[in-house]
């Protein structure tokens, strides 16, 4: 589910699905239509014997490709050396009860009997990372202009993959750029020339998210903060709370740390009224940098109709919607929860930072519009 506001848009409602008609085909036997052909003059008429000849070919064919593969599902055919290859292969897709048997047809060029077989991708939930062993970013994103450790990772990881050709330099210059485009390309990622979580999981090369990700124990029963408003089990309240991250700004505001998954409520005085975990964008954009809140809505429509976003506080706009922070989403058909708050601290969203339902009843007083945002 992608976060992003649409405001009053309607869930889509979903079509029935249609089983596709059946694709086997019956032969009906042949029948003698008019006369015999009558004999031409002077001898034998030699038509039939073609006839039977052609008919005997085409069944030696068809028992040769049988024979030739013992797997019925799949049977493949080569004229000669250079000659293109087709298979038919019947693929059983498991998933929900009554998934029906796709059957595909893959026809492979003339030189893929030496090409090595295509794998899929693994599924990029954050969760498959690399060894202790391996170079890994320590920074959150990187671009055309970077330099260091984070960008010889990724130089080297694109040259193990057969993207970059260039000199493993620590630099991020032009020809790492086209490197990462092709291999975003070449993986189905977006395409934006960015290093950012996605791409760098896609490499191998993104850290351990739990390792930035400070948890605080859970507050005794009916513990409220300075303003009043009851803590949830991922918040804190003044010295309690994580100290805020360097060069956050001054004054009143709200500060959210990206790679902590962590928000902090921060007074006039510097005192820091509360702090809490939330689930934020799976993707590169929460722009960092100073914003203000300039939206709310008491409920907002996530952009797909799927979704009900409780206490929406606007703080970004994009593109394609409006991103902020907002309570944990509930699912328009069935009210149930998108999350749970255990799994606050996790990135999980398209881009709106997910909080405890009581985070967002602190949220909804604390940030009227104009309160300072604060991204890192």
């Amino acid at each position: 589910m992608n976060d992003r506001h649409h405001p009053h848009q309607q869930p889509p409602r979903p079509g029935a699905a249609r089983r596709a008609p059946s694709t086997t085909r019956s032969v009906a036997p042949a029948s003698r239509v008019g006369t015999a052909p009558t004999t031409p003059p002077g001898g034998f008429d030699r038509r039939p014997l073609f006839i039977v000849a052609a008919v005997a070919s085409a069944l030696c064919v068809v028992v040769t490709l049988v024979s030739r593969n013992d797997d019925p599902a799949v049977a493949s055919a080569s004229a000669s050396g250079d000659a293109g290859i087709a298979a038919a292969v019947s693929v059983d897709t498991p998933g929900q009860a009554g998934t029906e048997t796709v059957a595909s047809t893959v026809v492979a060029s003339p030189d893929s009997s030496s090409a090595p077989a295509a794998t899929e991708l693994p599924d990029l939930d954050g969760s498959d990372l690399t060894g202790s062993d391996s170079c890994l970013m320590d920074v959150l994103s990187v671009r055309l202009g970077a330099t260091g450790k984070s960008v010889q990772c990724l130089q080297q990881a694109l040259l193990d993959g057969g993207f970059f050709t260039g000199t493993v330099s620590g630099t991020f210059d032009q020809a790492t750029f086209d490197a990462v485009e092709s291999m975003q390309t070449d993986r189905k990622l977006f395409v934006d020339g960015i290093v950012g979580r996605e791409s760098a999981i896609s490499l191998g090369i993104w850290p351990d998210e739990e390792s930035f990700v400070v948890r605080t124990p859970k507050p005794p029963e009916g513990a409220m903060d300075s303003m009043g408003y009851p803590l949830s089990s991922v918040s804190s309240t003044g010295n309690d709370a994580p100290p805020l991250p360097a060069n956050s700004g001054s004054g009143r505001r709200v500060v959210y740390e990206r790679a902590g998954q962590r928000v902090w409520a921060v007074g006039d005085d510097g005192e820091i009224i509360r702090s809490w975990l939330v689930s934020g964008s799976k993707y590169s954009n929460e722009l960092p940098g100073t914003h203000e809140v300039y939206s709310r809505s008491e409920v907002s429509t996530a952009w797909n109709g799927k979704a009900y976003l409780p206490q929406m506080v606007r703080w970004l706009k994009t593109d394609i919607g409006a991103i902020g922070f907002h309570g944990i989403p509930t699912h328009v058909e069935d009210g149930s929860v998108y999350q749970t708050e255990a799994e606050l601290g996790t990135r999980l969203s398209g881009g709106c930072q997910r909080q405890a339902n009581p985070d967002a009843d602190f949220l909804w007083e604390f940030a009227q519009v104009g309160t300072p945002v604060i991204v890192i």
